[in-house]
Parts: structure tokens; sequence; C-alpha cells
């Protein structure tokens, strides 16, 4: 594409031939080691112990791990408002999600106080280990905290870097450029209620689920299948179908986190099963579990749920696990997952994606939310 450097191209066997999504979530790997080493190179030139101490360890996190869906969904709005050929552009669209990830990765370890992140330590806890091992002068945790701060603004302004180069070349970029924008915002705004809600010590499902929509569904599979769309040249209406097929996909997407980050297999999920409920974050699941005890007049399960119940011990993690199930809450946040999934496969046909786009799209949904369907034809 005119414009791009060519070291952030890809193969050429990349570009020739049609690409389907799973292979985009594997291409965008190549893309974005390449940003990386630009990157890198640029950043020992300005200061080595920065590139070295800092810019290294973020690229490592950016490369490491990840299921790509986002650029497989950005990939699937693309072919699905007619994009064929070449798709150098959605790719290097969907390195700029990775590293816009990455952003929000760091600083969501930060503020939930995470370790462990893709079966490594958590960035800060990386940073804050090697000011100790150094013998440094200072608090090691809060270099870690502030280190931490940078490395995730630095991660966003590699993606935006990377987006506006992008859009540049593309005779599309403003309508790219307006779906990225509102997303950055939404993500900012999501996280920001997530706080709130914690600092209230909120328990409202209407809350659970406006927090899982701005902070998870919209820029995880929403605004990547109409970043993927615009690419395309696609009209309004197309790009809200693919929007409103993403909000419901992306929602089921954050339940199914949901579920994991209190019943996962740290060793399959790459992080601790826990940290949601010694936090008392509010998710979908806790606000349905409150809900149900509250309504039922269960009064055992509503005071372990309580706000100033304790969540910190194992004995606490045992108990609040044993009421989500009891309550029958995770079982209603499967049907939810399940209802969500078949409304995102109605409003993607609606959008009018050839029938192969519709069947990765189907494809892409299961493998997000965990809900097998079959075929491309609505809710099958």
């Amino acid at each position: 594409m005119p414009g791009l450097p060519p070291m952030v191209a890809p193969p050429a066997d990349l570009v020739d031939d049609p690409l389907t999504a799973t292979e985009a979530a594997s291409a965008v790997g190549v893309v974005l080691a390449r940003v990386l080493d630009e990157r890198l190179r640029d950043a020992r030139a300005l200061d080595p112990v920065f590139a070295r101490e800092l810019a290294g360890r973020l690229a490592t996190l950016a490369e490491r791990g990840g299921k790509r869906l986002r650029t497989a969904f950005a990939l699937c709005g693309w072919r699905a408002a007619g994009g064929s050929g070449d798709a150098t552009a959605v790719l290097r669209t969907g390195a700029a999600l990775e590293l816009l990830q990455a952003c929000a990765l760091v600083h969501d370890d930060l503020m939930d106080g995470s370790v462990q992140r893709r079966g490594a330590p958590a960035l800060h806890v990386e940073l804050a280990r090697g000011h100790w091992a150094a013998a440094r002068h200072g608090s090691a945790e809060s270099f870690g905290t502030s280190a931490a701060v940078l490395a995730g603004d630095l991660a966003l302004a590699w993606a935006d870097d990377l987006l506006a180069e992008t859009a540049l070349g593309t005779p599309h970029g403003r309508r790219l450029h307006e779906e990225w924008r509102a997303m950055r915002t939404e993500m900012v705004a999501g996280q920001y209620r997530d706080l709130h809600a914690q600092a209230t010590r909120s328990s409202g499902v209407d809350e659970a689920l406006s927090i899982a929509m701005l902070k998870s569904a919209l820029y995880t599979v929403a605004r990547p299948l109409a970043l993927g769309a615009s690419l395309a040249g696609a009209d309004e209406q197309v790009r809200e179908a693919l929007r409103a097929a993403g909000r419901c996909a992306g929602l089921a997407f954050q339940l199914r986190d949901d579920l994991l980050g209190a019943f996962g297999d740290p060793a399959l999920t790459g992080k601790p099963a826990d940290d949601d409920l010694r936090s008392r974050k509010l998710t979908y699941l806790l606000a349905v579990a409150v809900r149900v005890a509250d309504s039922a007049g269960d009064h055992q399960a509503a005071s372990v749920l309580a706000p100033d119940a304790d969540s910190t011990s194992e004995e606490a993690v045992r108990r609040m696990r044993a009421v989500l199930q009891r309550t029958g809450a995770r079982d209603l946040v499967e049907s939810k997952i399940e209802e969500l999934t078949d409304l995102s496969l109605a409003h993607f046909e609606r959008a009018g994606a050839p029938r192969a786009v519709r069947h990765e799209f189907t494809a892409l949904v299961g493998r997000a939310t965990g809900v097998a369907r079959h075929g491309g034809e609505g809710s099958a």
C-alpha cells in the first residue's frame, strides 16, 4: 500500500491469497514483530537503558501469547464488507489493536493488583523485581507501579502511531480513525466505571453489563469488526450491523472471561483464577448471584457476597465460588452467553456478509465465547 514502510508489510504469500480470519490471527504476529523491531531500534537510538528495561519488556509482553482475536474479527469485518486482495492494511490495524491491548493489560493488571499475565509475571511485578534485584534506591513496588504506567502509555503511543500511518495509506482512513478514536474513549470510560464500581461497592446487574460493554465488548469485537469494514469502504448501515454483532459477541466473550476468572484453570488461562473474587470486582456473574440471593431471601449467600465480607482468604474465595454455583448464577451466566451468541450471529447475517465469511465469524465467536454453533445462518 502507498505510504507504508516496506519493513512492516507481511510476506508476499500473506498478501496475494485471500486470508481467512484464522490465518490473519497468525499473520498479524509477523507484522507486529516487524513493527516492534522498528520501535525498539528507535528506542535504542534514543536511550539504551529505556530500550532495555522498559521498551524491551513491553515488546516481549505484546508478542507473548494472546489469541489475536481482535485481528481475526477485523479481518472478518473487512471481508464481510467486500474486502479482498491485499490485506496489509487490515494486518497493520490488527497489530495496532494488539499494541492497544498491551496498554490495557499493563494498566489493568496494575489497577487490579494482578501478579500474573500470560503465564508470566505482570509487567509491574517484573519491573519491581528488577529494581529489587539491582538493589536500587527507594521502594521497588513504587518503582514498578510508576514504570508500568509509562509502559502502558508507550504501548498506546505505538498503537496510535501505527494506526495513523495505516490510515494515511488508505482512501478510507478518515472512517478508520473515527472508529479508532471512539474505541479509545470507550476503553477509558469502561476502566473508570470499573474503578468507580469497586469504590462504591456496587452490585447492580445493569452497571455490571455497562462496564463489561464499555471495558471489553466494544474494543474486543465490535470496533475491530467496524475497523475492518471501514478499510473496505463499508457504509454506515453495514458497519452498524457489524457493531451490533460485535456488541453481543463481545459481551458474551467478557461474560465467559468472568466465569474463567472465578472457575478457570490458571494453567490454561495464564492468570490467577481468584483475582476477581478477592477484589470483589463487579462482574455480571457476581451481580446476578447477589440479585438471586436477595430475591430468594438467601441471607447466607448474601452475607458471603456482601461488599464488606471477607474476600481475601482462601476460605473466603472458596465460599464465594460455592455460592456462585449454589445460587445458580453460574448457570444463568452460561445461558446469557448462549443468548448473546445467537443474537450476534443474527446481526452478522444482517450485514450481508458472504456465506463463507458467516461461517468464519460463527467459528470465531464460538472460539471467543465457548459456545459452539454450526453454519452461518443466523442463530443456528
